[in-house]
């Protein structure tokens, strides 16, 4: 039985949701809810019981000290609420945690039960797969979903995906049984710099985002962030004559397939995306996250468990134009994860997903590998 007794009535919801693990190349998915989270000051009003759905000796539980009083964080995932002030305000249901061990259809039944109860209106997930695109260039971002009209509406591609799925396509589809409109961003990661973070994956994430709801999202040191993360790319590519060879390949294959993409359309979606910033956002005394009581106090408690951090120097590649992992990051495709990594246009990206089309990136249902697209350079 779900209780929401401390959330308040909502405002026109949407559920985004991100996982860590196999769907989040690069962290960039997860990275972007929690900015979402902090930016709007989330306040957490669940968690799921991680007993129930995560294996510990895989995720394991972390020990950490508070004013020297040892305690312990389980791996989870918790549900927090964000109100985006403007003209026309709206709640966002924010879902993040870590892909479940077991258990995933009771999983997703009971993040739909948290959906049903606070009327939520559509679910968007977020995911990143590694894929054959070069840093370079602006991070494709496809939106797949398994409705027909939702896809003509919104603008969509429908998925048409078969094979190995994870935690994204199976929430994807529980809602398209549930009668809940459902709608997954995916974004493109280099698989030659594939270690955390990637803050121009997650900055395209989110600009994806805006063009979908409508919102206007503060992105506060992502842009300077994104930049300083390429700059660090070009001059590690830059040391090496293969590398850079390798990647000068793939912006030839990306400009070739992505001519299209200078149509009307794709510019009129940045004019809007730049009318939107102009916007000055909520005034004084408007609402910018959180929701309070009228005596200003948070009537549920607040997450204080993200944090945020700056892209490190990404690591040089040692095998030429192969991908690149960091030692002991536990992350798609690096060292430990017995998850094998791409070795070039033959094949398949981040654990043998199945190719990539030419084009914004994931036509299918991906799980930054099984459900994830072809590859530009694969024509």
């Amino acid at each position: 039985m779900i209780e929401l007794d401390g959330v308040p009535e909502l405002i026109d919801p949407v559920m985004v949701a991100a996982f860590e693990g196999w769907n989040d190349a690069g962290d960039a998915a997860s990275t972007a809810v929690a900015h979402l989270d902090r930016e709007w000051k989330g306040e957490v009003f669940a968690a799921l019981d991680a007993e129930d759905y995560y294996d510990f000796q895989v995720n394991r539980p972390t020990v950490w000290l508070d004013g020297g009083v040892r305690k312990i964080t389980w791996p989870t995932t918790r549900l927090s609420v964000v109100r985006v002030g403007g003209d026309k305000p709206r709640d966002l249901v924010l879902v993040r945690g870590i892909e479940p061990s077991m258990r995933w259809r009771s999983f997703c039944n009971e993040i739909l039960g948290f959906a049903h109860e606070l009327g939520v209106e559509m679910v968007v997930v977020l995911g990143a797969l590694l894929g054959d695109t070069p840093h370079t260039r602006p991070v494709p971002v496809s939106g797949v979903t398994s409705d027909a009209d939702l896809a003509r509406t919104m603008d969509l591609e429908e998925t048409r995906y078969e094979g190995p799925t994870g935690i994204v396509g199976i929430l994807q589809e529980a809602c398209t049984h549930a009668g809940v409109p459902a709608v997954s961003l995916w974004a493109a990661v280099p698989h030659y710099v594939s270690q955390p973070p990637n803050p121009k994956a997650t900055l395209a994430l989110l600009n994806r985002l805006e063009d979908l709801l409508g919102l206007r999202i503060p992105l506060g040191e992502l842009p300077e962030d994104a930049r300083a993360w390429q700059v660090g790319v070009d001059q590690l590519a830059s040391e090496d004559s293969e590398v850079a060879e390798y990647v000068q390949t793939l912006e030839e294959a990306r400009d070739t397939a992505e001519l299209p993409e200078a149509s009307g359309e794709a510019i009129a979606r940045e004019f809007e995306r730049y009318l939107r910033r102009r916007d000055p956002g909520p005034g004084p005394g408007q609402p910018s996250g959180g929701h309070a009581t009228e005596s200003g106090e948070a009537t549920y408690l607040r997450d204080t468990s993200s944090g945020r951090t700056r892209p490190p120097k990404p690591v040089r590649p040692e095998t030429g134009p192969g991908p690149v992992s960091g030692p002991g990051t536990g992350r798609p495709g690096g060292p430990g994860t017995g998850r094998p990594t791409p070795g070039g246009p033959d094949e398949r990206a981040a654990g043998g997903e199945p190719e990539q089309p030419s084009g914004d990136g994931p036509d299918e249902d991906t799980d930054n590998g099984p459900d994830g697209p072809d590859s530009p350079s694969r024509d």
